[in-house]
């Protein structure tokens, strides 16, 4: 009876206090896993497709050498650009010949971009020893072509370009998460390693490489938002409504209407956006006193070469029609430095130049835009940044599988859950966090609009419906 007694007034020890923070922790850890559902396939189609575009160059050529590749027989030489022209006009008789680029090397081919009559365009390519038609390409179904579209839009159009717009933004908030459980986990996963628990290897490493990719991802994602069809056109509009633009919109790069360059190359192929030095007339061939045109193909060349720009030259071409005012527009080589770009315009019929447009003509914004592309697409560095940008994809690969294989591996079997972290967001009682996401929303409205939904959906929606709230493992 006594002993009763004492343990009846023996006092109750406290619970366990959980370590300050470990609560945020785990709802960080919550949203970084969560946002992955939606992240990591898109990532993974990202990374994949700029590694296959990173390599295009040392690819197509494998895959079409019959096309790409001339041999060159001692003493030849290369034709003049206007008699392959011609061989491109005899090939492709109802298709308008929009632009030609120079071989890249005495081992290559010419290529002409056509303009077909149902819209689509073929990339022809001409031996400059012949010259003769080697054959085309659609370019929208070459394997850099097919990596292209799936990495802007997924090859489904505007709901494409929102969904990888979605992803970019919410990768953001991945890399963000991630670098904080990275700092607040890292005693953690020294302790997982020491018992030898099963995936602390795997966990170990998947945070140390995403140290190095979060940093690259911030960058590589910010520098591709201008291509976003909501953030980047909004952001365009702002600007061309104050005089600037994001792109160097050159108003003679279009030297026809039908006439387009690969954005790669200058960024200058829009028809409607005003230049971004201001609202200039586009520049025209003066064809007063003339009954027709006395420069052609090669003669827009020389003069381009004499002006310095950089081989190998991409010529947009001015329409066949008798009366077309168009231009030569010679764009210099720059892919491996965007301060190099520089365009020339020359009159069809003179072949004087009209007017020159290249980097130190750019307003502010465009230049950073310009360079940053550059980095985006690892050609602005030379071999520095080739490398970087294809070590960045293979790392976000490794992130991309790394996560779901560590959920596979700690999921909870026969629970009826997800297993994901339980933690809220102290959001009432974080000021400073609010505020950071509400500035964030605002910055990037598809973000914002999304957080909307999720936040609806997990107040309204998860935390009523049992079944939904258990497998969800809502707190």
């Amino acid at each position: 009876m006594t002993d009763v007694i004492a343990r009846e007034r023996a006092p109750i020890p406290d619970p366990p206090r959980r370590r300050p923070g470990a609560g945020l922790f785990r709802a960080v850890w919550r949203w970084h896993f969560f946002a992955s559902f939606l992240v990591v396939p898109i990532l993974l189609i990202l990374a994949t497709t700029g590694l296959i575009y990173l390599f295009r160059f040392q690819l197509e050529p494998l895959l079409h050498a019959d096309l790409m590749r001339v041999d060159q027989q001692p003493g030849t030489l290369s034709q003049p650009y206007s008699g392959q022209l011609a061989a491109v006009h005899n090939a492709f008789p109802d298709g308008t010949i929009m632009s030609m680029t120079e071989p890249s090397g005495p081992d290559r081919s010419t290529v002409f971009s056509v303009a077909l009559p149902d819209g689509s365009t073929r990339d022809a390519y001409v031996d400059p020893y012949g010259p003769t038609y080697l054959g085309a390409l659609n370019p929208d179904t070459t394997l850099s072509g097919y990596a292209v579209r799936l990495h802007g839009e997924l090859m489904a159009g505007p709901w494409g370009d929102h969904v990888i717009e979605l992803g970019a933004c919410w990768a953001l908030v991945m890399a963000l998460t991630g670098y904080y459980l990275f700092v607040r986990g890292r005693r953690g996963r020294r302790r997982a390693r020491r018992v030898g628990r099963a995936g602390a290897t795997l966990r170990s490493r998947h945070g140390l490489v995403g140290l190095f990719v979060g940093g690259g991802l911030l960058f590589l994602l910010a520098s591709g938002l201008p291509w976003t069809g909501v953030w980047g056109a909004k952001v365009q509009e702002l600007a061309t409504d104050r005089g600037t633009s994001m792109w160097s919109t050159d108003p003679g790069a279009l030297s026809d209407p039908i006439s387009t360059l690969d954005e790669s190359l200058p960024h200058s192929h829009a028809v409607d956006v005003p230049w971004g030095m201001g609202k200039s007339e586009v520049p025209q061939s003066s064809g007063e006193g003339r009954e027709g045109s006395v420069a052609n193909l090669d003669t827009a060349v020389e003069v381009a070469d004499g002006e310095g720009l950089r081989h190998p030259f991409t010529v947009a071409l001015p329409s066949d029609e008798a009366d077309s005012t168009g231009v030569f527009s010679v764009i210099g080589y720059a892919f491996d430095a965007p301060t190099d770009e520089k365009t020339v315009h020359v009159d069809r019929y003179g072949g004087q130049v009209v007017s020159t447009y290249g980097f130190d003509d750019y307003p502010a914004l465009a230049k950073v835009v310009s360079l940053g592309i550059g980095l985006h697409e690892g050609r602005a560095l030379g071999l520095w940044s080739f490398w970087g940008s294809a070590l960045m994809c293979v790392a976000v690969v490794f992130m991309c599988v790394s996560g779901p294989l560590m959920w596979w591996r700690r999921r909870p079997h026969g629970t009826g859950s997800v297993g994901a972290p339980r933690g809220r967001m102290p959001l009432r009682s974080s000021p400073a966090l609010l505020g950071g996401l509400v500035a964030l929303g605002v910055f990037l409205p598809v973000f914002g609009i999304s957080l909307l939904v999720v936040l609806l959906l997990d107040q309204v929606v998860l935390r009523r419906v049992p079944a939904l709230a258990g497998w969800f493992d809502v707190t």
